[in-house]
């Protein structure tokens, strides 16, 4: 479970930090896996993991795969005092580090030879890591674990992530106009290009979750309430339904 925590804590700062909000379906996130045991506990907290951050499908890779590689740069804040003159050996050292010593670095001590005769314990601390730059993927790491998020958007996850938040604008109204939760409702919606369609195809859906029977369309709705999802502006109105 802290582990599901620890890789949805990452995927939700990289949706803030690229202002994608969690409403907003993305197809997948990319984990490279530090071995076959970390791998296994992914799959056992993958769910979770789908459903805290709005992700389609976790994809895990292999150790030292060619998609995401690590980088280490050596800290001289720590470093510097125990080496002094011998800095300069280590940081050419930790530079050439491959993904599998880095990963062992930052899950525990780590023995860095510096040369023929000499190795020195470094630790996660001694060490500044960072990823290669993926088009189109936005990465974040937490000492062993990275994760590179899917930033790209189809049609079809922006047609889901439209309706995902029309239910949240109705669902506010609901509260604002004090229904209970299980008052089921009549919504009648402005038929403007392109938005019907969208509803349409998310009909089933929507419905269930706001709780009505059924949507009804017209060009102009009197007395109606303006929303706004997604940069789209038109008219709504609800009402309780009464039996």
């Amino acid at each position: 479970m802290q582990l599901a925590q620890d890789i949805s804590s990452l995927i939700l700062s990289l949706r803030k930090k690229v202002n994608i909000k969690v409403r907003q379906p993305l197809q997948k996130v990319i984990i490279p896996a530090v071995d076959a045991d970390f791998e296994k506990k992914i799959r056992l907290v993958e769910n979770i993991i789908k459903s805290e951050t709005n992700i389609k499908e976790v994809e895990i890779l292999a150790s030292g795969n060619d998609f995401i590689k690590k980088k280490a740069k050596a800290n001289f804040k720590t470093l510097g005092k125990r080496l002094g003159s011998k800095m300069k050996l280590a940081a050419k050292a930790i530079e050439n580090l491959d993904d599998a010593s880095i990963n062992n670095i930052q899950q525990g001590n780590f023995m860095l030879k510096l040369d023929e005769n000499e190795t020195v314990a470094i630790s996660s601390e001694d060490i500044e890591v960072s990823t290669n730059e993926i088009p189109g993927f936005e990465i974040a790491v937490k000492g062993s674990l990275t994760v590179a998020l899917d930033l790209q958007m189809t049609d079809t996850l922006k047609k889901e992530g439209f309706a995902r938040e029309f239910i949240n604008r109705i669902q506010n109204l609901r509260k604002e106009n004090d229904f209970e939760l299980t008052d089921k409702i009549l919504l009648k919606v402005q038929e403007k290009e392109g938005i019907k369609d969208i509803i349409t195809e998310f009909n089933e859906y929507i419905c269930a979750e706001i709780l009505a029977d059924s949507i009804e369309y017209s060009p102009e709705i009197p007395n109606g309430i303006k929303i706004d999802v997604n940069n789209d502006t038109f008219t709504v109105k609800i009402s309780k339904k009464s039996y």
